[in-house]
């Protein structure tokens, strides 16, 4: 039996509980309250009495709360603090606001123990997702911790009905700890994960949730014919992998494909990419990341569908044996590429992979990368683009807006049909030009679809890693995005059967 192998580093969540009245040794209470007319609303909780609700009501009243969605109202001076976050109107909060205004607030919560939570009848399921997903951040490796570094939150108990809230309250659990081991994942320096040691982890954390594990080495790659993965992960001394995971629920009748780009890190190859913010390479397996924490939350909510998931795992390194342009590769399944620019690798390894993929026919293919600089030009660093047949990537394009990580439905054009060509291969892996470059990678990765196949490509460049500020409850550096649309597509999918 194989030792466990754990990331180096990982981050604490708080521990999160449901409870049906007000704990005696909470250190505050957080509720929320609305803007009305020129005062403030406070939604009514059964477990905060009229005599103390009133109580409240006056105190905001008089310390100037607005209730603007995300402003944060502390009340001095009573046995219990109070820590009361806007929601703005209430006719405009969704599921979405509270999310985003509760995890401002857990960002902002220092040095408390134990914080209870009454949000009456709003959301269970985004109450703990903004909590936990706002709670994180990343340790990193420190030396000595500061004497005066403020602590976040240990504990929160939320105040519902349990016989109502809790399925609720676990499926939100299990999301929020999903996405935050894909976090985890990408905020790993390439240092400690490459494609050895990230596959070793997937092995270990599969047993821990019934997920069945086989790995391909890179003798097993190229005995088996994986061109392009072995083409990207040649230039560097860490040998590339293929992961494949498989969730079997017994009666599953739905089957879906999951694919993610794992390039562990990524220079550009010999097609070197600028010094700048190089370092931030570490995130190009953002892809991967997204689909092990989705297959891993899938079991562990009993999803009943079945998920067969390949993360193909590479450096892109510069090195004397590394693939150069103009270089000719043959994928698994016998497609020839020529190489015009190395540092559209990632495409590379994930032909191969969807190949792979297709073999199994599923009902649904979702592919998610890290791909191309484009999709920020095209749509920013914070809406996903997504390409594939026109039902489904419409599909799971609609269900990110609905649980909050944007995403938007993009065409495959048939000029691309035409540049795609060339003399050397059957087809090259960029086309020269600085147009259309997300949809032209979209056209490449088709053509390594299996017939009849519903599929999407999600190509997640900006939105898998924020190098702005805090927001809501998006940390700096690693989001975890799409982890929850994909969860909410396996559901509606297992829901089918």
């Amino acid at each position: 039996m194989s030792p466990s192998v754990s990331l180096p580093v990982r981050t604490e969540l708080p521990d999160i509980e449901l409870v049906k009245k007000l704990p005696k040794n909470a250190d505050a209470l957080l509720v929320p309250i609305f803007s009305e007319n020129e005062g403030v609303e406070f939604p009514v909780c059964p477990a905060i009495d009229k005599k103390t609700t009133k109580e409240l009501l006056s105190q905001f009243k008089a310390v100037g709360a607005k209730a603007k969605a995300g402003e944060i109202t502390r009340i001095p001076g009573v046995e219990l603090p109070i820590i009361a976050v806007g929601l703005g109107a209430a006719d405009e909060v969704d599921d979405e606001k509270i999310r985003r205004t509760v995890g401002t607030a857990a960002r902002s919560l220092k040095d408390l123990e134990h914080v209870v939570v009454a949000f009456g009848a709003l959301s269970t399921r985004a109450l703990v997702e903004g909590l936990l997903l706002g709670s994180y951040s990343y340790p990193g490796f420190r030396g000595a911790k500061a004497d005066d570094q403020p602590t976040r939150v240990s504990s929160y108990s939320v105040i519902a009905d349990p016989k109502t809230a809790k399925e609720e309250f676990v499926a939100a659990h299990i999301t929020a700890e999903s996405v935050c081991l894909a976090r985890d994942l990408v905020n790993t320096p390439s240092s400690h994960l490459y494609p050895e040691t990230y596959a070793a982890f997937l092995q270990s954390e599969a047993k821990k949730c019934g997920v069945d594990v086989d790995v391909l080495d890179e003798k097993a790659l190229e005995k088996k014919g994986f061109g392009g993965i072995l083409a990207v992960g040649q230039g560097s001394a860490r040998p590339p992998r293929l992961v494949h995971l498989r969730w079997s629920p017994r009666h599953a009748k739905k089957k879906v494909a999951m694919v993610g780009k794992g390039i562990t890190f990524d220079t550009g190859g010999i097609s070197i990419k600028p010094s700048l913010h190089m370092e931030n390479m570490i995130s190009d397996m953002g892809g991967s990341a997204a689909v092990v924490a989705t297959v891993f939350g899938a079991a562990r909510l009993n999803l009943n569908v079945e998920i067969n998931a390949f993360v193909a795992l590479a450096e892109n390194m510069p090195d004397g044996n590394a693939i150069r342009p103009g270089d000719v590769i043959t994928h698994y399944g016998g497609i020839t590429s020529e190489i015009l620019n190395t540092d559209a690798e990632g495409r590379l390894v994930l032909a191969d992979a969807l190949a792979r993929a297709s073999e199994d026919h599923p009902d649904y293919l979702i592919e998610t990368a890290t791909l191309t600089g484009a999709q920020i030009v095209a749509l920013g660093v914070r809406t996903s683009g997504v390409m594939g047949s026109d039902e489904f990537r419409d599909r799971l394009a609609e269900t990110g807006r609905k649980v909050g990580e944007p995403a938007w439905a993009m065409p495959l054009l048939e000029e691309h049909e035409k540049t795609i060509k060339t003399p050397a291969a059957d087809i090259r892996n960029v086309d020269n030009t600085r147009h259309g470059g997300m949809l032209y990678a979209g056209t490449y990765l088709s053509k390594f679809i299996g017939d009849g196949i519903e599929w999407a490509h999600v190509d997640i460049a900006g939105p898998s890693f924020n190098e702005g500020r805090p927001d809501g409850y998006l940390p700096v550096r690693a989001t975890g995005v799409p982890v929850r649309t994909f969860l909410a597509v396996l559901a509606d999918i297992a829901e089918q059967n």
